[in-house]
């Protein structure tokens, strides 16, 4: 496999370097994902301007983490799952919620379960989810445009998702605690 560095803002290609200053100085560190991603200026710029988007979704932080970390499971992203629980923990994501997403069990909360399902749905149909599964989601409380706020945090995780496996970044201190391994999850 080819070894990706881990670059700082000194050593990454020029048009990088803007980027991963805004990260460090929203962050206070630039984490390891986004430091290999800056060898692609182009992959680190729509990683950092979809996470941005995505927060604009009038989705709650529980349930945009809901869509990221059921996303980086079934991936089997241990960087980004253990950055994203770290990252709902500081959100205040209910410690159930994030270890049914860690874990992949039901949510306790039925809308939210609902959710949870939802964007299995997206995710392992590639987008295709029957009339059926769609009409159930939105007797669930959610709206159209809900559904196709899923399909933007699933397009954001694929971009991470896609990237750790080839990129291998060392998961930061920062994200240690945290720490997953898909082998602990269930299926």
């Amino acid at each position: 496999m080819i070894d990706y560095r881990i670059h700082t803002v000194e050593t990454a290609p020029e048009a990088s370097k803007p980027i991963l200053e805004t990260v460090k100085k929203n962050f206070g560190f630039v984490p390891n994902l986004m430091a290999t991603m800056s060898e692609s200026p182009v992959l680190v710029e729509s990683y950092l301007t979809m996470m941005r988007l995505f927060e604009k979704a009038k989705l709650s932080p529980t349930e945009r983490e809901i869509i990221l970390m059921t996303n980086n499971r079934l991936n089997g992203c241990t960087y980004c799952m253990a950055a994203h629980s770290t990252v709902a923990k500081m959100a205040g994501v209910d410690a159930g919620v994030i270890e049914a997403l860690r874990s992949g069990t039901s949510i306790d909360d039925p809308k939210l379960e609902a959710l949870r399902t939802f964007a299995v749905i997206i995710h392992e149909t590639h987008g295709r989810p029957t009339e059926q599964q769609v009409d159930e989601f939105l007797a669930a409380g959610y709206t159209k445009e809900t559904i196709l706020e899923v399909i933007v945090g699933t397009s954001l995780k694929v971009l991470s998702n896609y990237t750790t496996p080839i990129t291998v970044p060392e998961l930061d201190k920062a994200f240690e605690p945290m720490a997953w391994s898909k082998e602990g999850a269930s299926a």
